[in-house]
């Protein structure tokens, strides 16, 4: 055994594998959510062969990479995984809800595991349970419905002590002990071992030499790992014991003290290497024999062979070329460059605006190129860091399972507008809050099955969420057909909390009490809710990423909560107006029309300002030149053009001088280079180099509200 981990070693040693793994585990966190959203998808009555070859082929996957890179703890989880969705997909044994429980505990076990490797510093995660379950449903054992049978203990024992072979679950472990500075204190612990006459049997692996100051013995147990770990680690540090399957062909040479039965037909060369160690060869044939088929003395060891597979890729699971990871600073320092490049372009255009055509003409069609490109470029370069709202959605499905399942409601989850797409920067900060919402929905909105019938509504309730884009802004809402906010709970509550709420308050303004530091109408506090820090912090968080929140509700019925998120990319379409000497840049996404008024079509409404008619719609007038107090010189002009925007659901039309053009401009943010500005949501450089504001056109319509 010494010489092949030796030799092992000298190999691994002259590759450094750790420029793979990060690699590795990128492979692999996508393997497991793709497995994730298989398993929530499977129809357990009639399960689709391919469903069930994809969730082996993400498990073989990870488990191919997990055993290159010496992952021991990832491989030998895989391993079991496989085990049970091989027999699955050969239809040996039928798919239950239980089962796919297990394995969705097992994808959240691997995701703990490689969290570790990377260096999460969590604590090792106790798989002992897991493992147990998967060898049960493999050996045709169900687990029970309620939660997975914890591995048995040291059986108790029994009056006439049967051989420890003959035992349910006994294990070929090895277990190693060292490096120790005095031999005599691993005699001392098989002696301690070999007292405790339930645990099992004990004999030496290396006939009680140690060359390296590591002492290995072969164990036969029905012991969980961390009960002999609890017994060992009493005498010798945690660090200096370690427990391993013990398989077949495990290096030993023939005839060696404690080597297991040779089980392996003479056509199966054992390689000298463990089950799943790093660079072990492609499962042979043997894995096709069965276990009744083994001699009887032979001791079944906990972890199955791996069946043969045909399609096995190379361990690894090779890169697909398809794909090229790429920093996200990378893509952040071109679009910055891409931004100036705009800016530059804009600049030409206008400077050669006042040449003669006929006299540049090269020159013109030139730059007329360089603006198309320029827009190409732009629009590719954007669309790099624009990820589709399904990479938020597609976590609240197994959430959403797990949560009705410990609040015991049934609970169906609908997404629309999942390929609506976001920048990631916000997909980012705006998964917390969403994760919220949708939590929130199924605790305190939807209802009990019972009261839902007594209601009159199906037992399953169903939670929405819903993607759009709307004018220059991303809409996310999520809907739930359950109880809907109580009016009297929320401003009795308030009052409980010293918040001011007379009954003269609007419903949409009792609706948004709710956001109040600490406020929670839950009725006891559980580990899903009730400690009142729940929607102030949803709405903190959307209001600092420049969005805003709405609820509207109707009880007895559901409610609805919009959050409405601007799309802060650097780069966006725009209508420039000219009002006096400045320029402001309008949202293109939210202009709808602009046309020519008379002075006397604008008429004056006692208590709400202006407003003009539009094809039988009375619309609020806004003046830019007042609400930016724009300085005027040319005191005779009236102006005329009116230009109409929409936001928020509502219409307001502006009153500018001069409509100057469309272009993308590049958008910088006012706030982080001078200060918030009313009315404004950011500023960009002109092709003449001024500054122009871009208008909040939401804003200047809730303006208009008041």
């Amino acid at each position: 055994m010494g010489d092949m981990t030796t030799e092992g070693a000298s190999i691994s040693a002259g590759i450094d594998l750790s420029q793979f793994y990060q690699v590795f585990f990128e492979e692999a966190g996508e393997n497991l959510d793709n497995m994730e959203q298989l398993l929530l998808n499977v129809n357990v009555e009639a399960a689709d062969d391919e469903e069930l070859n994809a969730i082996f082929r993400c498990a073989h996957s990870i488990k191919g990479g997990a055993a290159t890179f010496g992952f021991s703890d990832v491989a030998e989880l895989t391993h079991q995984m496989e085990t049970l969705l091989d027999k699955l997909r050969r239809h040996e044994l039928q798919p239950t809800a239980a089962m796919v429980d297990v394995l969705l505990q097992s994808g959240d076990a691997l995701r703990a595991q490689l969290g570790r490797h990377q260096g999460s510093g969590a604590d090792p995660v106790d798989t002992t349970e897991l493992l147990f379950n998967i060898k049960n449903f493999v050996d045709g054992g169900g687990a029970p419905a309620a939660a997975p049978a914890p591995a048995p203990k040291a059986a108790a024992p029994a009056p006439a002590p049967a051989p420890a072979q003959a035992r349910p679950g006994a294990r070929l472990l090895e277990l190693q002990v060292g490096p120790l500075s005095d031999p005599a204190v691993a005699d001392n612990l098989v002696e301690l071992f070999k007292e405790i006459t339930d645990l099992g049997t004990i004999e030496p692996l290396d006939a009680g030499q140690s060359s390296d100051g590591m002492r290995r013995f072969k164990v036969l147990t029905s012991s969980t790992d961390n009960d002999l770990l609890d017994l060992f680690t009493f005498h010798v540090a945690r660090d200096q014991v370690k427990l391993t399957t013990l398989g077949p062909g495990f290096g030993f040479y023939e005839g060696a003290p404690g080597a297991p039965p040779a089980e392996a037909p003479s056509g199966d060369p054992g390689y000298g290497f463990f089950d799943d160690a790093p660079g072990v060869p492609a499962p042979a044939e043997a894995a096709a024999q069965n276990t009744e088929a083994r001699p009887a003395a032979a001791v079944v060891p906990a972890r199955p062979a791996a069946p043969a597979k045909t399609d096995a890729k190379p361990a690894g699971g090779g890169l697909d070329q398809t794909t090229l990871r790429v920093s996200i600073e990378k893509v952040d320092q071109l679009i910055n460059l891409v931004g100036e490049l705009v800016i530059t372009q804009a600049m030409l255009a206008q400077n050669s605006r006042e040449l003669d055509p006929a006299l540049y003409q090269q020159l013109t069609s030139g730059l007329a190129d360089l603006e198309r490109n320029t827009r190409d470029l732009q629009e590719s370069v954007m669309s790099i860091r624009m990820i589709p709202m399904s990479t938020v959605f597609n976590r609240f499905p197994r959430m959403l399972r797990d949560l009705a399942a410990k609040l015991g409601k049934k609970v169906e989850l609908v997404t629309q507008g999942e390929a609506t797409e976001l920048d990631k920067s916000l997909v980012e900060k705006i998964t917390d809050p969403l994760t919220h919402l949708v939590r929130n929905s199924c605790d305190h909105g939807i209802e009990m099955p019972a009261d839902r019938i007594a209601k009159g509504k199906p037992e399953t309730g169903t939670i929405t969420l819903v993607a759009s884009h709307q004018g220059g802004s991303i809409v996310i809402e999520v809907r739930d057909d359950g109880r809907g906010l109580n009016r009297d709970k929320l401003i009795k509550k308030a009052r409980e909390k010293g918040i001011d709420a007379p009954d003269t308050m609007t419903d949409a303004e009792v609706w948004n009490l709710i956001f109040a530091p600490g406020f929670s109408t839950a009725e006891q506090v559980t580990d899903v809710s009730g400690r009142g820090v729940g929607m102030d912090v949803v709405k903190k968080n959307i209001t600092s990423l420049g969005g805003t929140v709405e609820i509207d509700s109707a009880e007895g019925y559901g409610m609805k909560v919009s959050v409405r998120l601007p799309l802060t990319l650097a780069i966006m379409d725009g209508m420039s107006v000219g009002v006096g000497d400045e320029c402001y840049i309008l949202p293109l996404s939210s202009v709808v029309e602009s046309f020519q008024v008379q002075a006397d079509t604008i008429k004056t409404v006692a208590g709400s300002g202006r407003v003009v008619e539009v094809r039988d719609e009375y619309m609020p007038v806004i003046e830019l030149e007042k609400v930016f107090d724009v300085p005027r010189f040319d005191f005779e002009h009236v102006s005329s053009i009116m230009v109409v925007v929409e936001a928020e659901g509502g219409r307001v039309a502006l009153l500018v001088d001069e409509l100057l053009g469309q272009q993308q401009v590049v958008v910088k943010n006012l706030e982080a280079n001078y200060r918030k500005v009313n009315d404004v949501s950011g500023a960009t450089i002109m092709g003449d180099g001024r500054v122009a504001l871009i208008l909040d056109v939401g804003s200047l319509v809730r303006r208009s509200r008041h």
